[in-house]
């Protein structure tokens, strides 16, 4: 009695992308690494609250953001799967970011971009001439409908032949916001991070986390324009402080490279042809 007990209570335990199995790795609940750091120093209570999940790439932006802008504010660690009531209040389907702000609450990562960028405080993102503002939104439109799906599906993709395909679709989306880029660099718009470089950045640092260790990715050519973009997004401080090691990355996303059930919302969409969530 008492061993299945034990068992069932184990069983129980586990996380529901698990499917059954304590073998299987699952997302991690805490930042580690830098992220950890800056979580940490952001623990004390604020006006401003991002509520996020360490492994989230949509979280990721918002918080390079803040950290960017340096803005005030409380990082606010929630279990996502578990969906508290903190989470559903601001946003009643139980996604992460969400963002409260004195009484007020607002998710979705891009609105949440733009909303910090509407509070003028702090280094901006988005740059101030109207039509590169334009070309901002256009170019974060492109990622967040070519590049961002195309990741996913080549990471779920378990036969060859679809991994293949998926890989060069993401390769030519990729190719295409490369194209639009500023010849010098080396971020999208010349020496300066802006909201284009935030919007692919969580992508990029688990490309090279994810990607590159489950499916082969390769490193960007040397020399080559990606290189430049890639390597300037990686090394800007508030990307660095927002990134966690390489274990919670491997460990968090095993799920996505087996495409198990029960493993997100995007997972679901992109499995099933529907839209990202």
């Amino acid at each position: 009695m008492s061993t299945n007990g034990t068992a069932s209570a184990s069983k129980q335990d586990l996380d529901p992308n698990q499917g059954g199995d304590a073998n299987k790795k699952t997302y991690h609940k805490t930042a580690t690494g830098e992220a950890l750091k800056t979580a940490n120093a952001h623990s004390e209570e604020k006006d401003l609250k991002l509520y996020g999940s360490c492994f989230c790439p949509f979280v990721h932006r918002v918080w390079i953001s803040l950290e960017h802008r340096g803005l005030d504010y409380q990082y606010v660690e929630v279990d996502v799967y578990r969906k508290p009531k903190l989470l559903l209040d601001i946003n009643p389907r139980g996604l992460v970011p969400a963002l409260r702000h004195g009484d007020w609450g607002c998710y979705e990562s891009t609105v949440l971009m733009e909303y910090l960028e509407d509070l003028n405080q702090g280094s901006p993102l988005l740059p101030k001439d109207p039509k590169l503002r334009a070309s901002s939104r256009l170019w974060s439109d492109h990622i967040n409908r070519h590049i961002v799906p195309a990741f996913y599906r080549y990471l779920q993709a378990q036969e060859s032949g679809d991994q293949v395909k998926f890989a060069t679709e993401l390769r030519e989306q990729i190719s295409k916001l490369v194209d639009a880029a500023d010849g010098a660099g080396p971020f999208f718009f010349g020496p300066d991070m802006t909201f284009v470089d935030v919007q692919i950045a969580p992508w990029i640092v688990r490309m090279g986390r994810v990607l590159k260790p489950y499916r082969g990715w390769p490193d960007p050519e040397p020399g080559s324009r990606w290189e430049k973009l890639v390597r300037a997004i990686e090394n800007a401080d508030p990307v660095k402080k927002t990134t966690s090691g390489e274990e919670l990355y491997l460990d968090s996303y095993e799920r996505y490279a087996e495409n198990r059930p029960n493993t997100s919302q995007v997972r679901d969409a992109i499995s099933y042809g529907g839209t990202m969530p």
